[in-house]
């Protein structure tokens, strides 16, 4: 089906307007429709059907540590750094810049979400980088140029640099504390690193932000892939992963002989300096669960919409518009959600707020991911459940989102860090939610409960809690941004007395116009 993804969702056009970011139509109109059709669907197909080799040496045994990618990979990069979406909001700084960008990057997940990692984590290594102004002023020309320049290289020979971040070891995992990669001072001011990573995605960008254990204690630094004379970094890719899903993208284990590296910030404050780009990297994951949630939708309305069983087209089986029609709803709370913490980094004023909106979001949108894929691949029947069917690779690829940047565990412990360390992050989420509240009895009703929960918060309920704001913030965006017959929907199916288990068991009188807003036609 040939469509502009940007046009074609109303309630992405309409979120980037309420969210500030409505100067971000024209860009997103045209990437929407390099992405629409036939060839975007097939070289998302090749990506993951040709994923990455890894040749760790050349035909003289010599060391190269390179990783080769299909064509149609480099075709994504290409777009996605031209149009902005690896940097926007650093190489044009002004009002709704991250917003905007949240636009476009959704865009680019909804039809290949693999690439999406070195994106992402090219756009949140800025804000890290910047402990170190010194360090930031080489590389931030570089990584917010509009310039997809692949290749192993020195990066001062290059047009734009992609960085990446490697922090888990074996034996920690998210207990990054627990790391054992020794960091040492050397007489020029860099440092030496020997250990290993874990888990190291996109291992072909140009640098990684990387923790390892200082003098100090554990610091953060900038990994170069290749130093300046030209000769390559010592890091050593072990062997790629055989992931379940993602695999258009790289994801490697590493080896760190005595690699180079630069601190960035202090020594002992790695931990403190690295989160700047997690929290960044945790909003892209909202992002992109979110633009997953829209391709499944989309992908069974239309299917709904073309396929006849039983005397009559399936969107129009009572029970079908039932399912699609909830489907659609979560879409809709997910963009909203997604816009609105984009919105949040887009203002200095809105740090208390996002610190608990972050983790929240990133627990409850990318909880309900891999939910939502199933329900709407099963819409499609044994046809959904082919590799030629985009929901096949979706499906595999949703369960990433919730467990990349902090699986579930430990972003509701981030929950509670953030009411203990910032106790006046509830007063903002309470008060970004509460106004919209007067306009629906089971909002209301909600969160009475929830201000019960935040008086007595317990580790053991915190899964609970976290859930609870979240559809709190949630039902709040809908009521004050959609229609009202999704508002109420999502309201009743998820805050009622009468919620169901599965996807369409709340009936709402409403189902055939929620999927009418949501056909992609």
């Amino acid at each position: 089906m040939d469509r502009n993804l940007f046009d074609a969702n109303a309630p992405l056009r309409e979120a980037a307007e309420w969210a500030g970011a409505s100067a971000v139509a024209p860009r997103a109109r045209a990437l929407g429709e390099a992405l629409a059709g036939a060839d975007a669907a097939r070289w998302a197909e090749e990506a993951h059907r040709y994923p990455p080799v890894l040749r760790t040496h050349d035909r003289y045994g010599n060391r190269v540590d390179e990783v080769d990618f299909h064509p149609s990979w480099h075709r994504f990069m290409r777009l996605a750094v031209e149009h902005g979406a690896h940097a926007m909001p650093w190489a044009e700084p002004g009002p709704g810049a991250h917003a905007g960008r949240a636009v476009l990057l959704s865009l680019l997940a909804q039809t290949e979400p693999g690439h999406c990692c070195p994106i992402s984590m090219t756009y949140a290594a800025v804000p890290a980088l910047r402990a170190s102004p010194e360090l930031a002023a080489v590389w931030e020309p570089l990584i917010t140029a509009p310039e997809y320049d692949p290749g192993l290289r020195p990066p001062q020979e290059k047009a734009g640099v992609l960085v990446g971040m490697a922090m888990t070891e074996k034996q920690g995992g998210s207990d990054v504390r627990a790391n054992t990669t020794a960091a040492t001072p050397s007489a020029d001011g860099t440092y030496t690193l020997r250990g290993h990573k874990w888990f190291c995605s996109a291992p072909m960008n140009d640098a990684f932000l990387v923790l390892a254990q200082a003098p100090g204690g554990l610091s953060c630094f900038l990994l170069p892939r290749v130093l300046p004379d030209g000769t390559r970094n010592a890091i050593r890719l072990q062997r790629l992963k055989d992931k379940l899903g993602n695999r258009s993208n790289a994801s490697a284990e590493i080896e760190l002989h005595d690699a180079v590296a630069h601190l960035v910030g202090e020594e002992g404050r790695g931990v403190a300096h690295i989160i700047e780009m997690v929290n960044h990297t945790r909003l892209d994951c909202v992002i992109a669960t979110a633009a997953g949630m829209r391709q499944s939708t989309v992908e069974a309305v239309w299917h709904a919409a073309h396929r006849s069983a039983f005397g009559a087209k399936l969107i129009d089986q009572p029970l079908m518009t039932q399912v699609l029609a909830d489907l659609c709803v979560e879409s809709e709370a997910a963009t909203a959600t997604m816009m609105r913490l984009a919105s949040a980094y887009d203002d200095p004023d809105q740090a208390v707020f996002r610190r608990l909106a972050t983790a929240v979001a990133k627990y409850c949108v990318c909880k309900r991911g891999p939910g939502h894929a199933a329900e709407a691949l099963e819409c499609l029947g044994g046809n959904g459940y082919v590799e030629e069917a985009p929901l096949a690779r979706r499906y595999r690829e949703q369960p990433l989102l919730s467990i990349w940047e902090g699986s579930g565990n430990v972003i509701c412990l981030d929950v509670l860090r953030a009411l203990a360390t910032r106790p006046e992050s509830a007063e903002a989420f309470l008060a970004e939610v509460e106004p919209a509240a007067a306009e629906n009895a089971g909002l209301a009703a909600h969160l009475k409960g929830l201000k019960r929960s935040l008086a007595s918060v317990e580790p053991a309920g915190a899964r609970r809690l976290t859930e609870d704001l979240g559809l709190a913030l949630q039902a709040s965006l809908l009521i004050r941004h959609s229609p009202a017959d999704v508002a109420d929907a999502f309201c009743a199916s998820r805050l009622g007395p009468d919620r169901g288990l599965n996807y369409g068991a709340v009936q709402t009188k409403a189902a055939a116009a929620i999927v009418t807003r949501h056909f992609p036609g």
